[in-house]
């Protein structure tokens, strides 16, 4: 078994399509139309043919209530492996990204979280 797409619960997909490519960096794979949203999915530049984030539309009022509870107990909805934590930290606060918590050391890991703007926080962490 392989792990091929993982997905974040999104409020807006044409502002987390943007958030997602313009800011963080990934690249389009999939946008394949579905009535109101779109089977919509990011990958790494780094690995365009390895795992597919899907920017899920948020059409179940449960998904709403647990993305807000995550969101509002600052747990983040998913996270990102980086190579340099202090230089991505840098390259997306160069972007406009607040950062609810600056690189931070925990444990072996240091770890930096942000909003996305489309209801979740998003965590950044280097081994």
């Amino acid at each position: 078994m392989k792990i091929a797409i993982a997905h974040v619960m999104v409020d807006d997909q044409k502002k987390a399509l943007h958030f997602y490519t313009e800011v963080l960096g990934f690249i389009k794979k999939r946008d394949i139309p579905m009535g109101e949203h779109s089977w919509l999915t990011v990958v790494s530049p780094q690995e365009p043919d390895g795992t597919e984030l899907l920017l899920e539309p948020m059409g179940f009022e449960p998904a709403r209530v647990f993305q807000k509870a995550l969101f509002d107990a600052g747990i983040p909805a998913t996270m990102f492996k980086v190579e340099d934590i202090q230089e991505e930290y840098r390259r997306l606060q160069g972007r406009g990204v607040e950062f609810k918590i600056p690189p931070t050391q925990m444990g072996p890991s240091t770890i930096a979280t942000f909003a996305d703007g489309c209801g979740n926080y998003l965590q950044i962490f280097q081994v």
